[in-house]
């Protein structure tokens, strides 16, 4: 397999083959790619954990459950400041 790399990434290659923290170009490739599927699985996990949460909001709300909007926005900017004043 061929890789092209633009100029940038390839001098982003070089360098940590440079620094030693890998012996080849390709070890540094396998790095990068194998951070890229733990991204991508992690992504994939929070991705899920929010459509169980919105299918648990939806459902409450069919069961009448449901908070109106201004009062849900209230709530939400009241969370945000505290959150802010916490930092």
């Amino acid at each position: 397999m061929n890789v092209s790399l633009t100029p940038e990434l390839e001098r982003l290659v070089e360098g940590k083959v440079k620094e030693g923290l890998y012996s080849t170009a390709s070890e540094v490739v396998r790095e990068a790619l194998r951070c890229m599927r733990e991204r991508d699985e992690e992504r994939s996990v929070k991705l899920e954990a929010i459509r169980q949460a919105v299918a648990v909001g939806l459902a409450q709300v069919d069961e009448g459950q449901g908070v109106p909007g201004p009062q849900a926005f209230a709530r939400i900017r009241t969370s945000v400041r505290q959150a802010e004043s916490e930092r």
